[in-house]
């Protein structure tokens, strides 16, 4: 990482860590520098009111995105979430509800404030299907193949490396899984000097990738069936968007099992089913150890 990533990625940190001090202090947050206070058009307004119902304050006024990536991702019973950039825990919370107790949702924080105020929340919510981890979104600490869906509010755009959070997005979904991402976009036009004009980087304006970027880097990482789509404006030229994509299931990623049938012949008897790589023994949200589902 160049010297100047790394300071905007320290930016970054040092304020979403200022953000949730101010929110177990009894504040609020929302995405961009500066003061930190309610916006119910960029932050937890754009919940819908049954969502909001039951979850701690803290998990409410943390939240920071741009967006509901749960009403993207479509998530079902018993499967597997990771969310990247989790914060104080909203949707790790709200997809735990979604994917109920033989699911799982794992949120990923660089900032050990936020995931202490997650960890809280947790604990508040009875959250028992939840696991919070710390590491970038850059680098993910799961194995291969481990969820099934991968869910972002507003976290990819600040990103200094986002070919390799869509790499590690890939490698993590299991084949077939899907994102379901919201996030902020700038028009094709716009050049990223007059992206930075609209907003800074911790802002979530600057780093913003264009519509045409977004897709071309999904694809490059391998993802299929990718959509970018605006849903409201958030400056000029700059918009709120819901990412979908799915992580094909190709040939090369199973290999076929061979099975000896009468007579000493071989046939193809079909892929040989993934093996499961849930992680065991990380810790959950009362300090336990976490087994899988």
């Amino acid at each position: 990482m160049t010297g100047q990533g790394s300071d905007l990625r320290e930016q970054v940190r040092a304020n979403y860590a200022a953000a949730a001090v101010q929110v177990s202090q009894g504040g609020a947050a929302c995405c961009g520098s500066g003061s930190i206070e309610v916006d119910e058009s960029f932050g937890v307004g754009l919940y819908a009111t049954e969502d909001r119902a039951g979850l701690p304050a803290e998990a409410l006024a943390a939240s920071l995105g741009c967006g509901n990536p749960l009403a993207v991702a479509e998530l079902r019973e018993g499967e597997r979430v990771l969310d990247l950039g989790s914060g104080g825990g909203i949707d790790v919370l709200l997809s735990a509800r979604r994917v109920g107790p033989s699911g799982k949702a794992y949120g990923l924080d660089m900032t050990e404030e936020m995931l202490a105020l997650a960890l809280a929340n947790a604990k508040k919510a009875g959250a028992t299907n939840v696991e919070f981890l710390k590491g970038a979104i850059e680098s993910i600490p799961l194995p291969a193949g481990t969820v099934d869906v991968v869910i972002s509010n507003c976290v990819i755009n600040l990103s200094v490396d986002k070919p390799a959070v869509f790499a590690e997005m890939f490698r993590v979904l299991a084949a077939g899984g899907r994102i379901g991402i919201t996030d902020v976009v700038a028009e094709d036009q716009l050049t990223p000097d007059q992206r930075a004009e609209r907003g800074d980087y911790v802002g979530c304006i600057a780093g913003a990738m264009s519509f045409a970027e977004y897709r071309q880097g999904l694809e490059s990482a391998g993802f299929a069936d990718v959509e970018v789509t605006a849903t409201h404006a958030v400056a000029d030229g700059m918009h709120s968007a819901i990412v979908r994509a799915v992580k094909p299931v190709t040939a090369a990623e199973l290999p076929i099992v061979e099975t000896i049938v009468a007579g000493g012949g071989r046939r193809a008897a079909g892929r040989a089913p993934r093996a499961d790589p849930r992680p065991s023994d990380r810790c959950g949200p009362e300090g336990q150890p976490s087994r899988g589902r």
